[in-house]
């Protein structure tokens, strides 16, 4: 049980993080279904900075490079989505989708050329963080407490607080429900779509090397991360884009994606005997599911998938 809960809270910290980037964005107007291809290079940036950085460093230290790695990856990738976007008014959704495909194809051959500069015989897409890992971990009895758990509260507190009790924020809301409106008492839209996309940049590549170190202690970049850029758009969505149901709706997700790593600890779930591959499915299953009950009642920024266009009204 304690090792459900576990794996639930890291699940769930990996959700919430990615969500709530995709919430920024949308509520600037701008649809970023690249979130997967973000955690992957996030994931890269934070990988290569534990690979590169001496071991005997602090753990504090460690912990905030690696963090700054993934947030600078993940921002500069996910400027592409706004060159794209907001500068040349491109369809959100294939660049989006185009971004997921592209970050993972960039992130393994940079992995592999970098493996192979080290060692002509490597031609791996893993980068090994064994050793930096642990700055990360804090075994508290029989519980493993990631600090990834603690940065994702943090970073929810700063969600709610930044899109509701600041100026900014109201600004940010108002640019993804009526853009025109805001554009007429002196907002600039363009600045508050830009804006957006590069906080989901921060958000997803946070998102990015969490997933990675809720693992193993390498991770094999050709993989990916497992759907888990879709599945946060779902949390997002089920979370109707409110920061506090978010968090909700992470649990939940999380709680199923954990029990497809545990379930074999539970005897009467053994009993049943369900192939291991439906526990793996449970995510993704229960994902269409709530969707296809909540999506008729969400209500998305009105403005979300609108190239700005300063002249229409």
């Amino acid at each position: 049980m304690l090792l459900l809960i576990q794996y639930t809270l890291i699940f769930a910290s990996v959700l919430l993080l990615v969500a709530l980037g995709g919430c920024f964005s949308e509520h600037s107007g701008v649809i970023n279904l690249g979130l997967e291809g973000i955690m992957v290079i996030g994931a890269l940036g934070g990988a290569l900075m534990m690979r590169y950085l001496p071991s005997t460093l602090p753990a504090f230290v460690m912990i905030v490079c690696v963090l700054l790695g993934a947030v600078v990856f993940g921002v500069v990738y996910s400027s592409l989505l706004g060159v794209a976007c907001i500068n040349f008014k491109a369809d959100q959704t294939i660049v989006g989708t185009a971004l997921n495909m592209l970050g993972v194809a960039a992130a393994t051959v940079l992995v592999k050329a970098i493996n192979t500069a080290a060692n002509p015989d490597d031609v791996s897409s893993e980068i090994q963080y064994v050793d930096a890992k642990k700055a990360f971990l804090v075994n508290i009895g029989s519980f493993e407490f990631n600090w990834f758990m603690l940065v994702a509260v943090v970073m929810l507190i700063v969600a709610y607080v930044v899109l509701y009790k600041t100026r900014f924020g109201l600004r940010l809301m108002a640019c993804g429900e009526h853009p025109q409106a805001a554009d007429s008492v002196g907002i600039n839209v363009y600045k508050m779509r830009w804006a957006g996309v590069l906080i989901s940049g921060v958000y997803g590549g946070l998102g990015g090397i969490c997933y990675i170190l809720a693992g193993v202690s390498l991770w094999k970049f050709e993989n990916g991360v497992a759907g888990f850029g879709f599945l946060a758009l779902a949390v997002m969505i089920f979370g109707q884009w409110k920061p506090t149901r978010i968090a909700l709706a992470a649990l939940l997700f999380g709680f199923f994606r954990a029990l497809s790593n545990v379930y074999f600890g539970f005897p009467f779930l053994m009993a049943l005997n369900i192939p291991g591959s439906v526990y793996n499915m449970m995510p993704y299953i229960i994902s269409l599911v709530v969707l296809a009950f909540t999506s008729k009642h969400s209500r998305a920024p009105k403005a979300e998938g609108i190239p700005y266009d300063k002249g229409s009204r």
